[in-house]
């Protein structure tokens, strides 16, 4: 067996060795505080050279996605990443990736809001990331890291999933995760398709494409209703199947718990803190943390919460997840929020607190 690559290194910088070592064919950016560390590695480590990944710090976020649009409708492996104000901007192009079904990965390193808000770390993109926040019914995957491993782990992960389906995923980090230096095993490198592995591979792109096969048109348009309502039909099947095959999710001291907190990322981290904290103090919580944030654990969620005196959701944002949960949990036991608001990180002391007024009075 081959001894394991360890390094120690930001969430942001570990995206961008993840990207190239998974065989990343493009990386479209622009700057943005607290992710600019993606693109700054990529420009040190400048794998143009070595595995021929294309790099590019486009003239702003939504050439950025419209070029990731080009590569992916292409067949490539391609992405991008940004925080909170980014994103919004890249919206239009998401939702045209997600009508013409097309893969791709887009990074969210979250910061506080609405506008142009603070560089502080933030949760509250949730509702963006989860509903879609472009125009028309589509989704796209979440994978939602709690640690720099998983910001490893998952950009593999959601170029699999992205090209299983022919949908674009979103790894929706935020300012903690990315800032804050873990130890990390890096992932052996893995070989950029060759272009024939990639006609062969992909037979919907819009490349290479021999005269026998015909010509491939990518696009989200479709002038005829009846057509379109087809289409929307075919990606509600999709999306169904998806729901039923990918959803990921961990819990922790639940064997024996009273409560549960439910959060997500680094909200996820600190709650950890807070169980530690209350079960020292004699009070049975357990965590559940989605991984997915699309599809949603809501059967899973649904199903720990029974016999439980109540719920604590503990999120860095004014409460969006929390609506999720009682959805799934649907009146069965009552669900309460805590978060803090503008960047402010909740301290563990805070998280024990809320569950003790809200849930145990």
């Amino acid at each position: 067996m081959a001894e394991q690559e360890v390094k120690l290194m930001k969430g942001n910088e570990a995206i961008a060795h993840a990207a190239i070592r998974c065989g990343c064919d493009g990386y479209f950016g622009y700057p943005i505080t607290p992710q600019s560390e993606v693109i700054e590695t990529l420009a040190e480590l400048k794998p143009w050279e070595t595995t021929g990944m294309v790099v590019v710090q486009a003239e702003s976020e939504v050439a950025a996605i419209n070029m990731v649009y080009g590569a992916a409708g292409a067949g490539k492996r391609a992405m991008t990443s940004s925080s909170s104000p980014g994103v919004a901007l890249k919206q239009e192009g998401i939702a045209y990736m997600a009508g013409a079904e097309l893969p791709g990965l887009i990074v969210n390193v979250q910061r506080g809001g609405p506008g142009l808000g603070t560089i502080q770390p933030s949760q509250s993109d949730y509702f963006q990331a989860t509903r879609g926040g472009g125009n028309g019914d589509y989704y796209v995957l979440v994978l939602a890291p709690s640690s720099v491993q998983e910001m490893v782990d998952f950009v593999d992960l959601s170029f699999e999933l992205s090209f299983k389906y022919r949908i674009p995923a979103m790894i929706l980090s935020d300012g903690v995760i990315g800032q804050m230096m873990e130890k990390v095993v890096l992932p052996p490198f893995k070989p950029r398709r060759t272009d024939e592995e990639v006609i062969a591979q992909c037979p919907w792109a819009s490349v290479g494409k021999p005269k026998s096969r015909g010509r491939n048109v990518i696009t989200s348009l479709e002038l005829k209703p009846e057509i379109m309502e087809q289409r929307n039909i075919h990606l509600q099947e999709k999306y169904q199947v998806i729901r039923e095959n990918e959803v990921r999710y961990e819990t922790m001291q639940m064997d024996d718990a009273d409560y549960m907190i439910v959060s997500f990322g680094s909200a996820a981290r600190i709650s950890e803190k807070a169980i530690e904290l209350a079960r020292e103090q004699g009070i049975k919580v357990g965590l559940f943390r989605p991984i997915t944030l699309w599809p949603f654990p809501t059967k899973q969620i649904s199903e720990m919460a029974k016999g439980k005196k109540g719920v604590l959701v503990a999120e860095i944002n004014a409460g969006q997840m929390v609506e999720d949960v009682r959805l799934s949990i649907n009146g069965a036991v009552p669900v309460e929020y805590f978060g803090r608001l503008g960047g402010i990180v909740p301290d563990p002391e805070e998280i024990v607190e809320a569950l003790k007024t809200k849930l145990m009075k």
